[in-house]
C-alpha cells in the first residue's frame, strides 16, 4: 500500500520538530519538512486577528501531500490556508494550542496541562517527539568507548534561555555545582549534552567548569544526546524545555529538573512539573540523589495509533 504523505510546518525549533516529525513517522508518513517563514509585518500579529491569506507566509507550498502536520504560531496560517484550499482532500493536525477557533483543525493535539476540550481535542500528557526505545538501542554505543567502566552515568541535558527562564550566571553556576556535588563526587561521570537554544557562552562556562573526565558534546549531536539518554543512571534536564523532559520520559530512568527561578509567569511549566510528579517521573535537583521507577512514557504511540483508526478510510480524492 502507498504511503500517505505529508506536510510538516514548523517554525524549526528542536521541540517542534521532534513533535511533528514524531507524529509524522509514528503515522508512517512519506514526509515533507517545511520551516514557515512570515512576511515582516505578520510576524508581529496574532494568529487569530491575521487574514488567512498566502500573502502572510513566504513559503511556497507546493508539495504533494495528504495530511499536513503543523506546530508553533507560525504555522497556523499556512495550515488554515492549505485547509480551505483543499477541503477534505487533506486533513490538517495541528499541535499545542493554535489561539485560533479549534474547529479549524481535523484534530489539535495538547498536552493535558494546556486544558483545551473538544471532540478534535486529543490530549497528551507532556509533549509528543520523535524518540523510540528502538533509536536508543541502535545508538547506545555511539558514546560507549569513552565511558569509565567503574562509573556510573549522569545525562545532563540543558537547554537555553527563553522568555520564561534567563540563564543567569549565579543560578547557572548553582546547578553546576550539584551536579559536581551530588554525582560527580559520588563516582558518577557525566555526559553533558547541549541543544539547538544553549549559547555558546554556556558551552564554554561547562568546558571551564568541569574536568577532562567527563564527556563535553559541544555541538548539535543527536546520536550523542540519544546515546547518553540510553547510557544514562540518572538524567538532569534544565526546566525550560518540557520537550526534553518529555523525551527523556521514554527511558523510564529518573530525571532530576534543574529548576531555575522564573522570570515572568510560569503557570504552564508549573502545571507541566506538577503533572510528571504526580506521575513520578521527575523530582527538583536539589542535593540528595534517589533512584525511583516509573512506568515508560510513550505519547506519540498511543496518539498515532488513536489517529491511524481514525483516517483509515477517510476519502482524500
Amino acid at each position: 500500500m502507498t504511503k500517505l504523505k505529508g506536510l510538516l510546518l514548523t517554525e524549526g525549533f528542536h521541540g517542534m520538530i521532534s513533535q511533528v516529525e514524531g507524529l509524522a513517522k509514528a503515522l508512517d508518513l512519506d514526509f515533507i519538512h517545511e520551516k514557515i517563514e512570515l512576511n515582516n509585518f505578520w510576524k508581529l500579529i496574532p494568529p487569530k486577528i491575521t487574514p488567512v491569506k498566502n500573502f502572510v507566509f513566504k513559503n511556497k507550498l507546493n508539495h504533494e501531500f495528504n495530511i499536513v502536520i503543523s506546530c508553533g504560531r507560525k504555522s497556523v496560517i499556512p495550515s488554515l490556508c492549505l485547509k480551505k484550499k483543499y477541503k477534505s482532500k487533506i486533513i490538517n493536525i495541528h499541535i499545542q494550542d493554535p489561539k485560533v477557533s479549534l474547529s479549524n483543525f481535523d484534530f489539535i493535539i495538547a498536552p493535558e496541562h494546556d486544558n483545551l476540550f473538544g471532540k478534535n481535542i486529543i490530549t497528551s500528557k507532556g509533549a509528543i517527539h520523535y524518540l523510540t526505545n528502538s533509536e536508543l538501542i541502535e545508538n547506545e554505543n555511539y558514546l560507549k568507548p569513552k565511558i569509565d567502566p567503574q562509573k556510573k552515568i549522569i545525562s545532563f541535558i540543558i537547554g537555553g534561555p527563553n522568555k520564561y527562564y534567563d540563564y543567569n550566571d549565579k543560578i547557572i553556576d548553582e546547578i553546576f555545582s550539584k551536579i559536581e556535588n551530588n554525582f560527580i563526587k559520588n563516582n558518577y561521570q557525566a555526559i553533558i549534552i547541549p541543544s539547538m537554544r544553549t549559547p555558546k557562552k554556556i558551552i564554554q562556562k561547562v568546558k571551564n567548569y568541569f574536568d577532562k573526565n567527563q564527556i563535553i558534546i559541544t555541538e548539535i549531536d543527536k546520536k550523542a544526546y540519544l546515546s547518553s539518554l540510553k547510557l544514562a543512571d540518572h538524567i538532569v534536564i534544565t526546566c525550560d524545555s518540557t520537550s526534553m523532559i518529555s523525551e527523556a520520559a521514554i527511558t523510564g530512568k529518573p530525571i532530576y529538573i534543574a529548576q531555575m527561578p522564573a522570570v515572568k509567569n510560569n503557570v504552564r511549566f508549573k502545571e507541566f512539573f506538577k503533572l510528571f510528579s504526580s506521575l513520578n517521573i521527575i523530582k527538583n535537583l536539589d542535593s540528595t540523589v534517589e533512584t525511583w521507577d516509573y512506568q515508560k512514557l510513550d505519547e506519540t504511540d498511543k496518539i498515532s495509533g488513536y489517529i491511524k483508526d481514525k483516517i483509515k478510510n477517510h476519502d482524500f480524492s
